[in-house]
């Protein structure tokens, strides 16, 4: 069943020899010794790593977060820990990280609003890439059709179709 010319997956595995003809053997799904699924066949893959350690570092971090936030300074000396920051840094580096992320979006609004042309002015109907639509000779009946290269559509079609019943 192994050649050369075999072909492995965790489902099957098919022979491709030319010996014999093609025939597909199915694994027994209770077989356990198959080695699927085993981190020691496959190697484990860095961002599993990653992953797990990103996790397990979150959780710690933010248990003592909590136990320095608020377990009382009695508790915390009884157990043997005199020096640890002051609780003002508790609610002040939060406060300052959320305030830090709001001006940052709105400084990011700002430069968007800042760039972009006011509206009555000419750069948002046309630009550098702006094309005009190339004037097509018609051709007769019988003639296939060619599609028209991309082009713009100018404002003043878009108004005469959009509004010509407005009155």
């Amino acid at each position: 069943m192994e050649d050369q010319y075999s072909v492995s997956s965790p489902r099957r595995i098919l022979s491709l020899s030319k010996r014999k003809r093609a025939t597909v053997y199915f694994q027994d799904p209770d077989d356990k010794g198959s080695g699927f699924g085993v981190a020691g066949e496959h190697g484990l893959k860095t961002s599993e790593v990653y992953g797990f350690v990103g996790s397990i570092t979150t959780i710690v971090a933010t248990v003592i977060f909590l136990v320095w936030a608020y377990v009382p300074e009695p508790l915390l000396h009884s157990i043997g820990v005199f020096y640890y920051p002051s609780r003002y840094w508790a609610l002040a580096v939060p406060t300052y990280a959320m305030v830090t992320v709001v001006l940052a979006l709105a400084f990011y609004l700002g430069l968007n609003f800042l760039s972009t042309p006011h509206p009555t002015s000419s750069s948002t109907i046309f630009d550098d890439f702006s094309r005009e639509p190339a004037d097509s000779v018609p051709l007769t009946e019988g003639d296939d059709q060619p599609i028209e290269p991309i082009s713009d559509i100018s404002i003043n079609k878009i108004n005469s179709l959009m509004f010509k019943n407005v009155k």
